[in-house]
């Protein structure tokens, strides 16, 4: 079981406070996501949960027991940090094993247990190396299984692959969530990086100043964000935003629109602009266009290669079904 509470749980350092009054339901095999901008409070609220960080007031309760109090090792929980943390000195094999040889556990329940976990991370080939002889990701994995055998009831990720270059994140991001699949245990993971969250979880909490902007699934957030801040926080590139007339005609103080969303034309449209920065990626474009009356560069993604050059002249037509509106308070207009 792995399905944590929070009630009313605050945290404040001295007198601040960086955690406001928040209430959060994690249920039982979720993998949930926490992202934010840095000093959003999303490693904090990690290390409330587990234990790490004591909570200011609330509650967080574990499968139905209030652990608020209850000490980090007695939670159940197995946390894998940014850092590796591994010996050097230390075999694979013992470092994996090493939380079940300081509980005491028999060594034939630690060699089962090793055995199992690094059958799941495809580590077997490595148990007998030392972490200076692996890879980045490798040592990762070898953290990862470090937290496995200890068969918790949930795992907690700060952001354990910052460290990584792009190519092994992808791998990476990629092999925490088929290990998510197999075990069928509850995770939640720290990360600022918005492609993460959106690949990866089943349900996406959006921190800002250490208050939730929204809870959702990742399609929920990308459909229908809930405010200014996630629209222009979830996807990738981020939403255009365009305000005065523009916004007026659609009775709302802004309107949203994503690259995706807006059709091009040579000829004719509803904004007309002049193309200024492309990006080419082979199977996308992305193209910056200056449109009168908008202060920044409107972003439009187009499928392939496209012939748009820079100083072209180009006609927008925002694709009525996908315009998001939100009133002055920032907040969607349904």
């Amino acid at each position: 079981m792995g399905r944590i509470t929070l009630e009313k749980v605050t945290k404040a350092f001295g007198e601040v406070e960086v955690i406001p009054p928040l209430d959060l339901e994690i249920n039982d095999g979720e993998f949930v996501v926490f992202v934010g901008p840095s000093g959003c409070g999303k490693s904090t609220l990690l290390r409330l949960i587990a234990g790490l960080e004591d909570v200011t007031s609330g509650v967080i309760s574990i499968d139905g027991q209030d652990a608020t109090r209850t000490p980090p090792a007695k939670r159940g929980l197995a946390m894998v940090f940014q850092s590796y943390a591994l010996y050097p000195h230390m075999t694979v094999r013992k470092n994996i094993a090493f939380p079940l040889r300081m509980a005491g556990m028999d060594k034939a329940e630690q060699d089962r247990r090793v055995a199992a976990a690094a059958e799941v991370l495809n580590l077997t080939d490595y148990l007998d190396r030392r972490p200076g002889q692996l890879s980045g990701g490798q040592r990762q994995r070898v953290a990862i299984g470090r937290s496995i055998v200890r068969e918790p009831a949930a795992f907690l990720f700060d952001e354990p692959l910052s460290n990584l270059d792009a190519a092994l994140r992808v791998g990476m991001r990629l092999e925490i969530s088929e290990l998510h699949k197999r075990l069928e245990t509850t995770m939640i993971y720290v990360t600022h990086d918005q492609v993460e969250a959106m690949t990866m979880a089943d349900k996406i909490v959006v921190l800002r100043a250490g208050n939730i902007e929204q809870v959702g699934s990742p399609l929920e957030l990308y459909r229908t964000p809930r405010n200014l801040f996630v629209a222009g926080f979830i996807g990738s590139p981020r939403m255009n935003f365009l305000t005065g007339d523009f916004a007026a005609s659609h009775d709302a103080h802004t309107i949203g629109i994503r690259p995706e969303h807006i059709t091009v034309s040579p000829t004719e449209g509803v904004w007309n602009g002049t193309v200024g920065v492309s990006e080419h990626l082979g199977s996308d474009t992305f193209f910056h266009v200056h449109v009168d009356g908008v202060e920044d560069p409107i972003t439009v993604r187009s499928v392939g290669e496209v012939s748009l050059k820079h100083g072209d002249a180009i006609h927008l037509t925002p694709e009525p079904q996908h315009i998001h509106r939100f009133g002055a308070d920032g907040l969607r207009i349904a």
